[in-house]
């Protein structure tokens, strides 16, 4: 039994399992102000308290639906490792504080026979995009299969067929990790924000890693939703200097949903 053990846990969240319990209990018991049904998310994945007040409202959506999911795929970009396309883990659990997450092998075995993606362990192993989502999925679903999935260099299409291949039914969750725009001026950055969201809300998956950190793993999602007549919810656009930072060089974070 191989783990990829937690490389961020005590910087980014909590590293003790009751503080980390109580502080992501506490970011999702704030009320629900869009009541639709996520197919996908996405979500921030800065620390925790500059903004998990964000990706909560994203994750408070999943409280009706809890008991259905049994299955999350989540992508997130490559911090570390230059990578070209999409790379998963040998891992057979994600650990965190809160404890093992089980990996969807089954659906791992699928893509590799695929050919569309490959296994670096070095591009998980100190990948933080995917990590901070996994105890808010701990604290918001019952009982789940994870997919993980370290994006690097791949075209929209790609990541369009990998997330095709693994859609599943009303069991899956799709979650993409990307903060925003990084390091301008607070009213620079909310102007460049409103501007990416503006092409996330019409679909349009030509984003730029200047825009979103998670950009490629957006872009593909955003071309299987048009083609499949979703729709895209702004949830919450923020930024650092609205949660825990200076406004002089902010981070710029933003939930949305697809459903």
């Amino acid at each position: 039994m191989l783990r990829r053990e937690p490389a961020v846990a005590g910087m980014f969240y909590p590293g003790n399992p009751q503080d980390l319990k109580e502080q992501v209990d506490n970011f999702l018991l704030g009320e629900r102000t869009q009541h639709i049904i996520p197919k996908a998310l996405i979500v921030p994945h800065a620390g925790y308290i500059y903004s998990g007040a964000i990706a909560a409202t994203a994750y408070r959506l999943l409280q009706p639906i809890t008991h259905q999911l049994s299955r999350v795929i989540l992508l997130g970009p490559s911090h570390h490792v230059p990578l070209a396309g999409l790379s998963t883990s040998s891992a057979t659990f994600f650990s965190t504080p809160l404890g093992d997450i089980p990996i969807d092998q089954s659906g791992i075995n699928a893509l590799l026979k695929l050919s569309l993606i490959d296994i670096s362990d070095e591009a998980h192993q100190l990948e933080h995009s995917l990590e901070v989502q996994l105890p808010f999925l701990q604290q918001a679903i019952d009982r789940f299969q994870l997919l993980p999935l370290v994006v690097g260099n791949a075209n929209a299409e790609l990541v369009a067929e990998v997330l095709r291949c693994t859609w599943g039914g009303d069991e899956t969750l799709v979650v993409v990790s990307s903060d925003l725009s990084h390091y301008h001026p607070y009213k620079e950055a909310q102007y460049l924000d409103r501007e990416t969201t503006t092409m996330i809300e019409q679909y349009d998956s030509r984003l730029v890693g200047t825009q979103a950190c998670g950009c490629n793993a957006i872009n593909g999602l955003l071309k299987l939703a048009k083609n499949e007549r979703m729709t895209v919810r702004t949830l919450d656009l923020r930024n650092s200097g609205d949660t825990a930072g200076d406004k002089e060089s902010v981070v710029g974070y933003g939930a949305y949903a697809i459903y």
